[in-house]
């Protein structure tokens, strides 16, 4: 999905309102860590077209990121250099990160936006855990952002709010959806129209398959991976979370001493 999609991912989201409505809450976390911005390496995995990681950068952070797709990879890197600011990037999905930056330790690891329920399987999800622990020192801090697929689960909404967007003389609308599938997973898909004044609407549809971690799995799978001091947040305005109301899982721990 996502090597289709790279291309058009930025007019998909609104970063300037995303940025502003998380920035504070995962600035507030990263201060746990004391000292200095510039004092901290900060490890930004599936980082997507790279957003997160430039407005990290630019508050000072020594940031590196990571995507499982060379073509978000390229986005970002594009994106790292408009903004002048300097980022490492490389391909690398969750398993495989660690290895891709030998004996190196990281004083954060973050990973947003929905990322992780990309992993295939629970095996997969302690596999990718395991890895973030590789990546970090005693006491360092791990964020994650997930739908929560407590609340998902048990409704079962397929529908989400459109998006859209416009440049020049086009116009694009993204429709999200689920299909709840037999075995417990969901595919997410997105159907994309695009436009230009007096031509025709034009199509395209892209899916991947999500595993719907639910709030004890991922519990459970975080203290076997070595993590302490769990928090659970409902959204990053850092409200308490709801199994049955939040719409999202945010989750701190620190990796064991």
């Amino acid at each position: 999905m996502y090597d289709k999609f790279a291309s058009l991912y930025d007019f998909f989201v609104n970063w300037k309102s995303r940025l502003a409505f998380e920035l504070p809450f995962i600035q507030e976390q990263l201060a746990l860590l004391g000292g200095s911005p510039e004092e901290h390496k900060l490890m930004d995995t599936a980082c997507g077209t790279g957003q997160h990681a430039i407005a990290l950068a630019r508050l000072g952070y020594q940031v590196s990121a990571t995507d499982l797709y060379p073509q978000m990879v390229s986005v970002a890197n594009t994106n790292a250099l408009a903004a002048d600011v300097k980022i490492r990037f490389k391909t690398a999905g969750f398993g495989s990160i660690a290895p891709a930056f030998p004996g190196e330790q990281f004083d954060a690891v973050l990973c947003l936006g929905n990322s992780l329920p990309h992993v295939n399987s629970l095996s997969d999800l302690q596999r990718a855990l395991q890895d973030f622990a590789a990546l970090m020192g005693p006491g360092a801090l791990l964020l994650l952002q997930q739908r929560n697929f407590d609340a998902v689960m048990q409704a079962k909404n397929r529908f989400m709010e459109p998006q859209t967007h416009s440049s020049g003389d086009q116009e694009w609308v993204f429709f999200r959806f689920y299909d709840f599938e037999p075995n417990g997973k969901i595919q997410f898909s997105v159907m994309t129209l695009t436009r230009r004044p007096g031509s025709p609407w034009e199509s395209a549809l892209t899916s991947t398959i999500l595993l719907p971690i639910l709030s004890g799995d991922l519990r459970a799978a975080l203290e076997l991976a070595g993590f302490q001091d769990l928090r659970f947040y409902g959204n990053m305005k850092g409200e308490a979370y709801d199994s049955a109301a939040s719409g999202d899982l945010i989750v701190v721990a620190r990796k064991n001493a």
